[in-house]
């Protein structure tokens, strides 16, 4: 297991003063990256290698949502490599050890030259640490979408939402997403599948869809095929 300490910022709480679930994967993003850079199979690595690990698909179930000033220790491992496949866990866990978030997500390896998936190297995984999977039930990857979507309007890609490998990093849409959920509403779970990736430029059509405290939305491009489905459980 990798982990790092933290303290929940300002910058990073929302009006009732906790930790949102934005600055959750971005917390678990950095943890994954802290782990990879430290056993020299980060950025530049991958970068040598014409290879990059996309998101796949994501699932965080939230026990509460820390406050501001509180101590945090986030903390990461992969259980499995498979084919294409990288699948590993993420925790938050209070100065009492007690779990406030856990999350599990699923990466494709891909080769950054033809962009298409490739089976994962015994050299790209030598120093990974695999452990057991973490104890929690788990969604399914795929997320069915509801039958009646209502289209809103749509907004473009822009800059402050691309990370470094050109296109909309996987927290934005989550972010994105947020924007329409019912004001005051607490996340239970998020899920999140990613279809393809937006890059600066496109144009997103948000569909949504609200019942049995399932909210949807889908992030599509203009002919609605979706860039990414997320559900939230409330």
């Amino acid at each position: 297991m990798y982990s790092f300490k933290s303290r929940v910022r300002y910058s990073e709480v929302d009006k009732n003063k906790q930790l949102d679930l934005f600055s959750i994967i971005n917390y678990f993003q950095d943890c994954s990256t802290f782990q990879s850079e430290d056993i020299g199979k980060g950025l530049d690595y991958l970068e040598k290698e014409k290879r990059l690990w996309l998101m796949n698909a994501w699932q965080i179930n939230i026990e509460r949502f820390p406050e501001l000033g509180e101590e945090i220790t986030i903390s990461t491992w992969p259980y499995d490599f498979k084919s294409m496949y990288g699948y590993r866990n993420f925790l938050i866990t209070d100065s009492k050890n007690q779990v406030t978030a856990a999350a599990n997500s699923i990466w494709v390896y891909m080769d950054t030259e033809q962009y298409r998936p490739v089976k994962v190297t015994e050299d790209a995984v030598r120093d990974y640490n695999q452990e057991e999977k973490y104890d929690m039930e788990y969604a399914p990857r795929k997320i069915n979408l509801p039958q009646n979507l209502t289209t809103l309007e749509s907004f473009p890609v822009i800059r402050s939402t691309i990370d470094t490998n050109n296109h909309v990093n996987n927290g934005q849409y989550i972010r994105m997403a947020e924007e329409f959920l019912p004001e005051d509403c607490t996340i239970k779970q998020m899920r999140a599948e990613y279809k393809k990736s937006a890059v600066l430029g496109d144009l997103i059509v948000p569909m949504v869809n609200f019942e049995d405290n399932i909210f949807t939305v889908v992030l599509a491009d203009t002919e609605s095929k979706p860039y990414t489905i997320i559900e939230f459980k409330l």
